[in-house]
C-alpha cells in the first residue's frame, strides 16, 4: 500500500510496511465550485450583514485590502480583480487602493514570489501592492490595550486609516487560534510586533483552550475580536475554503466576523475528524507548498495530530523544508531548546510579557514532544541544521520514512498506523467516530 503525502510542490510516495493496518485520515470531501469567479461575484453582490461592495464603497476615497502572505495558498487571483473593479466603480481612484500583504512577523514577499502570491498580473501592474513590516514603529497606529487582557493594540496605519477596509484569507484549522482567516488576518497579520509578541507569549500559548478548531473561550480568538471592536464595526471580510487540490469549495463576503463564522461553520464538518482511538504510530505532513518551506512552519504539522498520538508513541513528519530552518530568531530559539532541554526552556519563557520573535513556535513544538517521539523527513534541510530541530531527523532517501514506520510498529508491537496526507489542514480527534 502506497500513500501520497503532500510534500513541497508535489507528493511524497510512502510505501507502508507489509502487515501495517493503516487508517488514512483525510478531510471529508467537499463539493468543488466549478466557476470560482461567479461564486466571488455572487458573494460580493450579496454580502453577509453588509450592503454590496459597490454600494458600501460609494462616496469613500481610499481602500486597503489585506491578503495573506506566501505561507497560505489563498486563491487571491480569483477575487482581487473583482474587488478592485467594484471599488473603482464606486468612485475610488485606482491610485488610492492598496493591497497590503499581512506578513505578521514573517519575511516580506517580493519579486516573482509577490507576483505568484497575488495571482493576477493586472493587479500587479496597476495596483499598489506592499508588505506589512511589524517592526516599523512609525507605520503603526497605537489604539491602546484590549479591555480584558491588556494586549497592546498597534495596527498598520495603512489599514487603520483607509475608508474601506477588507481582510481576505483562507479558513482552515489553526493550532492555537482555532481557525485561521477573518480576524487573524488583521491581528497578527498587520499588527505591530508588540501585539504579535504578546499573542505569542506563554500565557496565551499554554492556555488549554488555545488549540486547533476551538473558538469557545480561546484567549487568542477573544483578543482578536476585541481588537476588531477597537478598529470599528465597518471592516469587511472575504473568506475562502479550498480542498487538497487547492480548488475552491466556499467563499463568503460581508462583515468580517459574520463572513468568517460562515466559513468556519462550512469547513468544520470536513476538517474535524473523529477517529475513535489513539495510535502508537502516526505519519503526517506539513501540507506541502507553501506551508512546508521551513522547519518553522513544519511545527504545525507536529502539533495538530497530538490528540490521536498515544503516550510514548512515534510521530513521523514529512516536510520539504526547502528554505531550511526559518528565521535567525527561530534558529536561536531552537538552539536554546537543544541547549536547555524542553523543561528548562519552558521555565525561561513563562514569565515574559513579550515572547522573543519566533520563540513561540519552539514552544509549540514542546507540546508533541511531551506526548511522544518525533521523527522528521526533510530533504531540503541542510545536514548541519539537523541538531537544531530537537527531533530525530531521518535520512534523505524516501525509503527512510517506510523504514521508520516499520521500526515504530516493531518497537510498539502495534500494527495500527494513522496516516494524514494533508497534515495540519486535517484535525483528527480520538473521540468516537
Amino acid at each position: 500500500m502506497k500513500i501520497d503525502f503532500a510534500y513541497g510542490r508535489g507528493q511524497l510516495d510512502v510505501a507502508m510496511p507489509e502487515g501495517a493496518e493503516v487508517q488514512v485520515i483525510r478531510k471529508t470531501p467537499l463539493e468543488k465550485i466549478t466557476d470560482g469567479r461567479a461564486a466571488v461575484r455572487t458573494a460580493l453582490d450579496a454580502p453577509i450583514g453588509a450592503p454590496p461592495l459597490r454600494e458600501f464603497a460609494a462616496g469613500k476615497k481610499t481602500a486597503c485590502i489585506l491578503i495573506c502572505d506566501i505561507t497560505r495558498p489563498v486563491p487571491n487571483g480569483l477575487f482581487l480583480r473583482p474587488m478592485v473593479d467594484d471599488l473603482e466603480a464606486a468612485g475610488i481612484a485606482r491610485e488610492n487602493i492598496t493591497i497590503l500583504i499581512a506578513t505578521g512577523l514573517h519575511r516580506p514577499n517580493e519579486g516573482a514570489e509577490m507576483r505568484e502570491l497575488v495571482g493576477d498580473d493586472w493587479i500587479m501592474d496597476h495596483i499598489h501592492v506592499v508588505n506589512h513590516f511589524a517592526r516599523d514603529d512609525d507605520m503603526h497606529v497605537n489604539l491602546g490595550v484590549t479591555p480584558t487582557r491588556a494586549t497592546p493594540v498597534k495596527i498598520d496605519r495603512r489599514f487603520v486609516d483607509a475608508d474601506v477596509r477588507i481582510a481576505t484569507g483562507l479558513v482552515e484549522p489553526h493550532f492555537m487560534a482555532g481557525y485561521s482567516g477573518g480576524r487573524k488576518v488583521v491581528a497578527p497579520g498587520v499588527a505591530h510586533q508588540d501585539t504579535i509578541r504578546t499573542f505569542h507569549s506563554a500565557r496565551f500559548m499554554e492556555d488549554p483552550l488555545a488549540i486547533s478548531c476551538n473558538l469557545d473561550g480561546n484567549p487568542l480568538h477573544e483578543e482578536q475580536l476585541e481588537i476588531l471592536k477597537m478598529l470599528g464595526d465597518d471592516i469587511l471580510g472575504l473568506n475562502t475554503v479550498i480542498d487538497e487540490e487547492r480548488d475552491l469549495n466556499f467563499v463568503s463576503f460581508g462583515k468580517i466576523i459574520d463572513s468568517h463564522m460562515a466559513a468556519v461553520d462550512f469547513v468544520r464538518a470536513s476538517t474535524e475528524i473523529a477517529v475513535g482511538r489513539k495510535f502508537k504510530t502516526v505519519v503526517t505532513s506539513s501540507a506541502g507548498y507553501p506551508l512546508d518551506q521551513t522547519y518553522y512552519q513544519t511545527v504545525k504539522g507536529m502539533v495538530t495530530p497530538i490528540d490521536i498520538l498515544a503516550p510514548g508513541g512515534t510521530l513521523i513528519v514529512v516536510s520539504d523544508c526547502s528554505e531550511g530552518i526559518g528565521s535567525e530568531e527561530f534558529r536561536a530559539s531552537q538552539g536554546r531548546l537543544v541547549e536547555l532541554g524542553p523543561e528548562r526552556f519552558l521555565e525561561t519563557i513563562l514569565g515574559k510579557q513579550f515572547a522573543d520573535v519566533d520563540e513561540w513556535q519552539t514552544e509549540m513544538q514542546l507540546k508533541p514532544m511531551r506526548v511522544g517521539h518525533i521523527k522528521l523527513f526533510a530533504t531540503g534541510l541542510p545536514a548541519e541544521d539537523y541538531h537544531l530541530t530537537g527531533v530525530e531527523v531521518l535520512g534523505n532517501a524516501p525509503e527512510a520514512v517506510a523504514q521508520a514506520i516499520a521500526a515504530s510498529i516493531a518497537q510498539h508491537g502495534d500494527t495500527a498506523v494513522a496516516a494524514i496526507p494533508e497534515g495540519p489542514y486535517v484535525i483528527p480527534f480520538s473521540r468516537g467516530a
